[in-house]
């Protein structure tokens, strides 16, 4: 496994027991630089050979819609092509005000409908508890 990977906007590391990339954001950046790190996070990804990630965005507070319809629009879709036939499974564990966001904020539920619809050729799981996050992508996890 790769070894620990600091971003201008996360910070990656690899559970090697339970074949999970762990990618922590830490702070806000523009979207350029947000894009950017996407991209080395697919990469850390596809080199380690891990397609269970856990997305800790619990520092974040808000999340713009132009982020939210790149990702699930432009990344998820190019991501999924790029591990297939390996199917990419994401546990977000997400801020309360984030969470908020996604059942208050009209676009934002739109997108998070259109991530989590169990058609897309990935699965998402979104968590306020890490434990049950972990669990999620790893059943084996104990309690």
């Amino acid at each position: 496994m790769p070894q620990n990977i600091e971003l201008p906007s996360r910070s990656i590391s690899f559970r090697p027991d339970l074949k999970v990339m762990v990618v922590r954001w830490h702070t806000h950046a523009q979207l350029e630089v947000v894009q950017a790190d996407y991209g080395h996070m697919l990469d850390a990804a596809v080199e380690a050979g891990v397609y269970d990630w856990l997305l800790d965005v619990r520092r974040r507070d808000k999340v713009t819609a132009e982020l939210s319809g790149w990702v699930s629009q432009v990344f998820y879709p190019a991501a999924t092509q790029r591990v297939a036939p390996h199917r990419i499974r994401m546990a977000v564990l997400n801020s309360p005000a984030l969470t908020e966001a996604y059942v208050s904020d009209p676009d934002q539920k739109k997108y998070v409908a259109y991530a989590l619809d169990p058609a897309r050729p990935y699965d998402i799981g979104l968590f306020d508890d890490e434990g049950a996050a972990m669990r999620w992508l790893n059943p084996a996890v104990a309690s």
